[in-house]
């Protein structure tokens, strides 16, 4: 990485010209032409800038977020060399749904960050975080059946899935041990996907599918759990994040003779010659942590 590359990272990350400038020893004005002849050799304006703040513009967000990937690759590659790979540090951006994030991310992140002295930790919870490079993310935690893509992946584990409704509302309709009586159920879903979709169950070899509907579409596992326990409806969703209301007996699990398939979790992260230890680490205590909770 060169010299006009470096200012240009110090830039972003002081937040102005002058800030750059204290930190590198220099004055405001080298600091531009650095950028400038950054800006020159690219092609394209990189900073918005203003006597007070320099901002990056949305090609100068993406360059900068490769550039601190190349080098926080750099420094774990020096590491890996002075015999310390297998201790992660720097900053470690991670993307994950929310409720999953909260449930099982935050305590792996935890754990990482109380062990490795030299490492920072940043969790983006939701799940509209596509462009790794964009979002400056060393890793995604995903849900579902993954799409192609130039990512490569790990399988975390599978995410078990329950058909659930609450005591009361079972009142209202009455018991639900057949697949067909579903239908004279009111569902709550998750999305609009799982809406428009049939419930899938099988019986030995046997698949039977089911059109089911119902009035309430929030994307939100906990809102979703709330409406459920409240008697809104059933919902076809993780065990996982109903497993206390189902052992408690708030909750109670629909179609026991049946089996649901469940949910495949991956870590999804950008290919490169050299995996860092901070990357190689949170992979594998993520799987150790969904084998024991999911």
């Amino acid at each position: 990485m060169n010299t006009n590359e470096l200012t240009f990272l110090k830039v972003i990350e002081a937040g102005s010209l002058k800030g750059a400038a204290e930190q590198l020893n220099t004055d405001p004005s080298s600091v531009s032409r650095k950028v400038a002849a950054l800006e020159q050799h690219l092609g394209i304006k990189l900073i918005n800038r203003s006597t007070v703040r320099s901002q990056p513009t949305e090609a100068g967000l993406v360059y900068f977020q490769g550039l601190k990937h190349i080098s926080e690759q750099q420094i774990e590659l020096e590491n890996r060399l002075r015999g310390l790979q297998d201790q992660p540090s720097g900053t470690l951006t991670i993307a994950a749904p929310v409720d999953f994030g909260n449930q099982f991310v935050v305590p792996v992140l935890s754990q990482m960050q109380a062990t490795y002295d030299n490492l920072k930790v940043e969790l983006l919870l939701g799940s509209h975080f596509e462009d790794l490079t964009a979002n400056g993310i060393d890793v995604a935690v995903r849900i579902g059946v993954l799409s192609d893509s130039a990512l490569i992946c790990r399988g975390l584990g599978m995410a078990e899935r329950v058909l659930v409704a609450s005591p009361d509302y079972l009142a209202r309709v009455g018991e639900v041990n057949e697949p067909s009586m579903l239908e004279r159920c009111q569902f709550v879903f998750y999305s609009r996907a799982q809406g428009n979709a049939q419930v899938r169950v099988l019986k030995g070899t046997k698949a039977i599918q089911v059109k089911v509907s119902g009035g309430f579409t929030v994307n939100s596992v906990s809102a979703v759990r709330q409406l459920v326990l409240a008697g809104k409806g059933v919902h076809l969703g993780p065990r996982w994040a109903f497993k206390e209301a189902l052992n408690s007996g708030k909750l109670v699990a629909l179609l026991a003779d049946y089996q649901l398939e469940g949910f495949p979790v991956h870590a999804v992260y950008r290919p490169g010659g050299y995996v860092p230890a901070k990357i190689r680490c949170f992979i594998d205590l993520m799987s150790e942590h969904c084998k024991r909770a999911l």
